[in-house]
């Protein structure tokens, strides 16, 4: 699937940057979880969008994503696990497609949370952040489910259909995985429980760990005034670059993000 701009998260940041690449002729494709998995899905009434008052966060939304498809942009339901650059283009895998553009605005949103103790050592070696990318390595093996998303119940089932043996862990308080070579147990919540492979689903990866090199601080990816990364290509906007963290902020960072993907692209389309 190739793209002129590759847009991670389909919230008001990405919606915003997407229409903005649309509107300069480019292509846009939006990876994104489900709609409704957004946290601001479930607010009960958004009052501080300018031009848009007293509508719930669904609304919001929908009303958002609806004009982005009007436009032209596309979507791809799947989680973004990793991404790489080859020449001047990138390449995000996410679910088990492979994407590829030439720039990349991450609008994910803010990503909490510690890695879990053998995550970074364990991954590749029987942690898989993706069910139906490495399930059908483990048929027939014992695993371990650990849902911090809403969609892990139905990866879980994925798993169990094709025949591996799951053991599912709703949002444990405390987790860790063990292991010297390979994944042999998890820990969670004080239980011990022997397993071959085991699959961390969250909502979405913490931004360093989907673009290795990217510079981050305090938890947030660091931009210019023009949205632009350290890494060439690569923008950013909404949540996942800091406070406050508000729609109409989100909005504008995705137009200036946007837009600048489409002109480095012009540009590079002149060179």
């Amino acid at each position: 699937m190739v793209y002129d701009v590759l847009v991670i998260g389909g919230g008001p940041a990405g919606l915003s940057a997407a229409l903005n690449v649309r509107a300069r002729g480019k292509t846009a494709l939006v990876i994104s979880n489900p709609l409704a998995e957004n946290p601001l899905w479930k607010a009960e009434r958004v009052d501080n969008c300018l031009g848009l008052p007293d509508l719930s966060g669904k609304e919001l939304l929908t009303v958002l994503y609806d004009h982005a498809v009007s436009a032209g942009v596309e979507f791809l339901e799947a989680r973004a696990l990793s991404a790489l650059s080859a020449g001047t283009d990138w390449y995000v895998a996410a679910g088990d497609m492979m994407t590829q553009g030439g720039a990349v605005v991450l609008a994910a949103g803010a990503v909490r949370g510690k890695k879990l103790p053998g995550e970074a050592e364990l991954l590749g070696r029987g942690l898989s952040y993706c069910a139906t990318c490495d399930g059908m390595l483990y048929r027939g093996r014992r695993v371990a489910v650990l849902g911090y998303s809403p969609s892990a119940r139905r990866e879980a089932d994925f798993l169990e259909e094709i025949g591996c043996q799951v053991l599912y862990f709703d949002r444990p308080k405390s987790c860790a995985i063990q292991g010297t070579d390979k994944v042999e147990a998890v820990v969670c919540d004080g239980e011990t429980e022997a397993v071959e492979g085991v699959f961390l689903l969250r909502s979405a990866m913490a931004p360093g760990d989907l673009f290795p090199g990217l510079e981050v601080e305090g938890g947030y990816v660091r931009v210019n005034r023009e949205m632009a990364t350290n890494l060439p290509g690569v923008f950013a906007a909404g949540d996942c670059t800091g406070g406050p963290l508000q729609i109409s902020k989100a909005i504008g960072e995705g137009q200036i993000a946007g837009q600048k993907a489409a002109q480095l692209l012009a540009r590079k389309a002149a060179e």
